[in-house]
């Protein structure tokens, strides 16, 4: 089997990728021109990709293809129903992130909690240096236990930041699309989270019904002193709404992982809002994180070349 594997989203040369070429003749390729990308794919029976855009037009100017795998668990760059007209298999990686997600939406929460940026920025200027005190505190910090959390989406990461939060001390509430059995935490509307919770984080898929789910509107049921953590995608925020909401001190600050166009543009209007804190959309880069991920999709592969796809979407 001709294999061509887009690297260039998995691994930055710390990973070794010699697993593929132990199931076929491989191609490994970085960023590539939509030309250069026809031309790789020109002769391959399986595609894996992340960010690369698998359409119509792909499959048709590449008809071996009868294999796509995604290095994620979301696939909505291929173009499921081309796919399921030619005969392609699609598979997934879930459930893979869950641990870093979890950990860096935490370390989002904790450093907006801490003020650890604003402190961190003044000792290496000196002021701790300079303090008639053994300390000094003229950015208030706040405590998470006691707080009230709320989860939107109650998928496998979801659930570990309930678990998580609630070792924290604080009481969690949930909101999800399907109510689970057997669940600990209270369930609440969207409203209701919004209205009551201290800490709001999501973890949800982007769909038509989550798009822009927090705009002006919602950020105004927040309560002032709230915070708003997003981990999952940039396109459940309208992200005009959220800085404008941030400057004018209606929520306290926001923790995101994700924005809506990616890399970061620089018009973004959260490229300057105020208690903001941005990471660019690493939550998932662990080296650990990567490696079960790579574990992962070549399994996928592996087992459609044994006639037992797995992870299959399509």
């Amino acid at each position: 089997m001709k294999i061509a594997v887009n690297t260039s989203a998995i691994s930055d040369n710390d990973l070794d990728l010699s697993v593929f070429e132990t199931l076929g003749e491989c191609k490994f390729f970085g960023e590539v021109s939509r030309k250069e990308l026809f031309e790789i794919c020109s002769d391959v029976e399986a595609l894996i990709v992340n960010k690369v855009e698998v359409d119509e037009e792909l499959l048709a100017a590449c008809p071996r293809i009868k294999y796509v795998g995604t290095f994620a668990t979301g696939y909505n760059v291929v173009d499921i129903e081309a796919c399921r007209r030619r005969g392609v298999t699609v598979c997934n990686a879930p459930d893979y992130s869950t641990h870093a997600v979890c950990q860096h939406t935490f370390a989002l929460l904790l450093a907006l909690y801490g003020r650890i940026d604003k402190y961190s920025a003044s000792v290496k200027a000196g002021d701790w240096i300079k303090s008639q005190t053994f300390c000094y505190f003229p950015y208030p910090t706040r405590e998470l236990f006691g707080k009230k959390f709320g989860v939107y989406g109650y998928g496998n990461i979801g659930k570990s930041v309930a678990k998580i939060a609630q070792a924290f001390g604080a009481e969690v509430v949930i909101s999800t699309r399907t109510p689970p059995e057997n669940c600990p935490y209270k369930q609440v509307t969207l409203t209701e989270m919004l209205k009551t919770c201290d800490v709001v984080s999501l973890h949800c898929p982007l769909t038509e019904k989550t798009a822009k789910m927090i705009d002006a509107d919602a950020l105004k049921l927040m309560k002032k002193d709230a915070v708003l953590i997003n981990t999952a995608r940039g396109g459940l925020i309208d992200e005009r709404a959220l800085a404008d909401a941030l400057n004018a001190g209606v929520i306290s600050g926001a923790g995101l992982d994700t924005v809506a166009s990616e890399p970061m543009r620089a018009d973004n209007p959260l490229y300057t809002a105020k208690n903001c804190i941005i990471t660019p959309h690493i939550a998932w880069v662990a080296r650990e994180t990567r490696t079960r991920l790579l574990g992962i999709v070549a399994g996928n592969l592996k087992a459609f070349i044994d006639g037992k796809p797995r992870n299959v979407v399509s």
